[in-house]
């Protein structure tokens, strides 16, 4: 029998209020919760990695890292990492009430970064799945050769998690209903940088926060198609493995 792996990424501005300081948004996780709960089934499997909202990205801005500015402070990567780890306590617990058999992955603890290579190992996770549970990764902090620690966000993880382990659907939940044009409305599908350059700020355009920028340029590389669209698609998304904008290079 066929066996279907979907990864999906909650983004940290759903499931928190990213302007309230460590603040959980609990009706939004609740609905993302349910729908994972409705979906469970012998024939599929799934991944799930959340962003850091407002748990790590307050933190990180205090102590001066991100992407691509480390630190060798380990006090302040550690305060990174536990903030996160409630988050992701929050999560994994939600899923638990639901009856969803998930288990937290912590990538400080089993990734590293060196300069642009992510060596991010999928042993552990796809064990996990071979037992029927549903590991959830977060955002997090990571060893990265000559900067310290830097950030290495929920996207990075799922493009990584997605190839290693020959992802059937990706998703990328978010705030935004997809990747928007100009004139503001959904770009049904994407095939090329260069067609929505100018929508994203031109393809020299500085990112270093993750923006949706980066997002189409990672997911422009998968083997598979990758969908970006808003929680109230998330239940599409699982009947259908698409849903808002689908990117696929």
């Amino acid at each position: 029998m066929s066996t279907q792996l979907t990864v999906l990424k909650l983004g940290g501005s759903v499931i928190t209020h990213k302007d309230q300081r460590e603040a959980v948004d609990d009706d939004s996780l609740a609905r993302a919760c349910d729908a994972v709960e409705a979906v469970r089934s012998a024939d599929s499997r799934l991944v799930i990695v959340h962003g850091g909202g407002s748990f790590g990205h307050h933190h990180a801005a205090e102590h001066g890292v991100s992407s691509t500015d480390g630190t060798t402070d380990a006090r302040g990567l550690t305060a990174i990492h536990r903030a996160m780890g409630e988050l992701n306590e929050t999560v994994v617990d939600a899923l638990q009430d639901r009856g969803v058999d998930a288990l937290p992955v912590r990538p400080l603890s089993v990734a590293h970064r060196n300069r642009e290579h992510l060596d991010f190992p999928a042993g552990s996770v796809a064990a996990m799945l071979d037992e029927g549970f549903t590991p959830v990764a977060h955002g997090d902090v990571v060893v990265d050769s000559g900067r310290g620690g830097t950030i290495l966000s929920g996207d990075d993880i799922v493009v990584s998690l997605a190839r290693s382990l020959s992802a059937d659907h990706v998703g990328l939940c978010s705030t935004v209903p997809g990747v928007l044009d100009t004139a503001g409305e959904v770009i049904d599908r994407i095939e090329a940088y260069e067609d929505v350059a100018p929508a994203l700020g031109g393809s020299e355009a500085t990112d270093v926060t993750g923006g949706m920028a980066h997002k189409v340029r990672q997911l422009l590389d998968l083997d598979v198609p990758a969908s970006i669209f808003e929680l109230d698609d998330i239940e599409t998304f699982f009947e259908r493995g698409a849903a808002g904008t689908v990117i696929d290079g």
